[in-house]
């Protein structure tokens, strides 16, 4: 039954991509150019061309492809997806204007000349009258050279717009996740710190995606980030890679470089779970991180906990509250690290005083963020959950295109404050 199910989502994933494809070129190709010329040639070829690379990029992480032949596939494939939403709703918008400035042109327009009567002719009278000659029949009224010029200019105006809009957009988000995160600080006031601890900062880094896409260099650039903020404590809240340890392994040896007073912590997210997540944790632990497989630590003046990913449920290691929280001393404020935002539910039962998360990217893509908002309690930021507060970041990375749009990429230092101080 879950295979039938799964199987009409993918059909109808697939009947919409079809749809959007063949619209886009409809738009961005068939209206704007001649039948056999050759941009519209290379237009159906792209139409074609792209949606296949953007397939082989989504599966060939999971059919066990050359890792090579991924990074090859990567770039164009998750880019066109990126590029084909923004093309889609630049090109719906221009649905609007298209009518208006047809109207607009055709007011413009010259109007055409009238022409004067024939005089009728003069009737000579005939000894004979010849038959009358039979009327020619009417002509289909001819479509005005004018009308046919300004539709074609109207859908290159708005076609040429929609790109513009579309590439420019996905170009600066682009910029924005090569460049690297920046960093947020954020103060969170917790009741039961004590005034030891008063000014605790914590470098929180989540999604950070290393792949086909993002590597080493990536890395490097938010080791960086994190060591300029000088922070007490470093948390890596989850999805660190998209990979096996094999194939991202050099990649991520930067994390060694990490520097705060506190050491780093490390927990799963759910694509630790697609890619080795055993592995993974050795990895890190390698690299001078400590993996919280739902365990929980001494800090100054409160507890640090982590909790496995929910994903880890399919191999018998999801989280487990109460191995990680269950025998803590009450009246230590406690901070638990936890890749989804999802179980804050469980935090509150057990009385965390701060959950710090990821997941979410703050949708990553707009308006991604409107459907994150229905999967996640939080999308970005800090809320509060009875007497539980839980900061979420949009994480330093990005999964799949490696474009953010009105989501950019951070790494937030949350500098905890006692209410005794």
């Amino acid at each position: 039954m879950r295979f039938v199910g799964f199987a009409l989502v993918a059909v109808a994933v697939l009947a919409l991509l079809v749809y959007v494809h063949r619209y886009v070129w409809r738009r961005l190709v068939g209206d704007t150019t001649t039948p056999g010329s050759p941009w519209r040639t290379a237009g159906t070829i792209a139409a074609y061309a792209l949606p296949l690379l953007s397939v082989g990029a989504l599966v060939s992480g999971r059919t066990g492809t050359p890792f090579p032949l991924q990074q090859v596939l990567a770039w164009p494939g998750y880019l066109w997806l990126a590029v084909l939403l923004y093309l889609t709703l630049a090109l719906l918008v221009g649905e609007a204007v298209r009518p208006l400035l047809r109207r607009w042109l055709a007011r413009r327009a010259p109007a055409a000349p009238t022409r004067e009567p024939e005089p009728a002719p003069v009737s000579v009278p005939a000894k004979e009258s010849a038959p009358a000659p039979e009327p020619a029949p009417a002509k289909e009224p001819a479509q005005a050279p004018g009308d046919a010029s300004r539709r074609l200019f109207v859908a290159r105006a708005v076609g040429g717009a929609a790109a513009v809009a579309g590439l420019g957009t996905v170009g600066y988000g682009t910029y924005g996740v090569l460049r690297g995160p920046r960093v947020k600080r954020v103060t969170v006031p917790l009741a039961r710190l004590p005034r030891s601890a008063h000014g605790f900062r914590i470098a929180v880094v989540s999604d950070i995606h290393l792949g086909p896409i993002l590597g080493r260099s990536h890395t490097q650039r938010i080791v960086d980030t994190v060591n300029r903020t000088q922070p007490d404590l470093i948390a890596v809240v989850g999805d660190l890679v998209d990979g096996s340890v094999a194939d991202l392994g050099r990649a991520a040896e930067p994390l060694a470089g990490l520097r705060s007073r506190r050491g780093a912590f490390f927990v799963t997210g759910n694509h630790e779970y697609f890619s080795g997540a055993a592995q993974w944790v050795d990895q890190v632990r390698e690299l001078g991180l400590r993996p919280l497989e739902n365990a929980r630590v001494e800090s100054a003046g409160f507890d640090l906990a982590g909790v496995n990913d929910i994903a880890g449920e399919s191999e018998g290691q999801g989280p487990d509250f109460a191995r990680a929280l269950g025998d803590r001393d009450r009246e230590r404020a406690v901070v638990l690290l936890a890749h989804q935002p999802v179980v804050i539910d469980e935090a509150v039962e057990y009385g965390v005083d701060l959950q710090l998360s990821g997941h979410t990217h703050g949708g990553q893509l707009w308006p991604g963020n409107l459907i994150a908002e229905l999967a996640n309690p939080t999308v970005a930021g800090l809320d509060r959950y009875g007497d539980t507060q839980l900061y979420v970041s949009r994480g330093a990375g990005a999964w799949g295109p490696p474009v953010r749009v009105g989501a950019p990429s951070d790494i937030t230092v949350v500098e905890l404050a006692s209410t005794q101080a």
